[in-house]
C-alpha cells in the first residue's frame, strides 16, 4: 500500500488546515503522526472503526475517512505554534488498540507534509 499525503502549508495561529492522505489500497487502520524539529515522532490521531486522538489535539483536530476513496483526512482547527511539524500518514492491518499510538505498529507510511504555524 502506498500513501500520498498532501495539504500542508504555512498558516497563522488560530487558522485551520486540512490534510489528506490517499492510499493505493484498503487498510483497517489509518492514522496521522507528526515530528517537530528536534523531537521524536508522536501520535496525532487514528481511525480504526472509530476515532482516537492524542490529548494535545483532542477537541481541535478531527480525523475522518472516505472508504470509497481509500482516503483519510485530518481537519486541524485552532492551530497553535506547537503544532508545527512534518505530518505523516500511516496505515496498517492487525493493529490492536493498545498499539494504535505506536508508530512501529503501522506497516505503511506516506512521505510527510510540512505544517508550519506562525505565532
Amino acid at each position: 500500500v502506498q500513501l500520498q499525503a498532501s495539504g500542508g502549508g504555512l498558516v497563522q495561529a488560530g487558522d485551520s488546515l486540512r490534510l489528506s492522505c490517499a492510499a493505493s489500497g484498503r487498510t483497517i487502520v489509518m492514522g496521522w503522526f507528526r515530528q517537530a524539529p528536534g523531537k521524536d515522532r508522536e501520535f496525532v490521531a487514528a481511525h480504526r472503526w472509530r476515532e482516537y486522538y492524542a490529548d494535545s489535539v483532542k477537541g481541535r483536530f478531527t480525523i475522518s475517512r472516505d472508504n470509497a476513496k481509500n482516503t483519510v483526512y485530518l481537519q486541524m482547527n485552532s492551530l497553535k505554534f506547537e503544532d508545527t511539524a512534518v505530518y505523516f500518514c500511516a496505515a496498517g492491518d492487525g493493529i490492536i488498540m493498545s498499539t494504535l499510538t505506536s508508530g512501529t505498529a503501522y506497516a505503511y507510511w506516506g512521505q510527510g507534509t510540512l505544517v508550519t504555524v506562525s505565532s
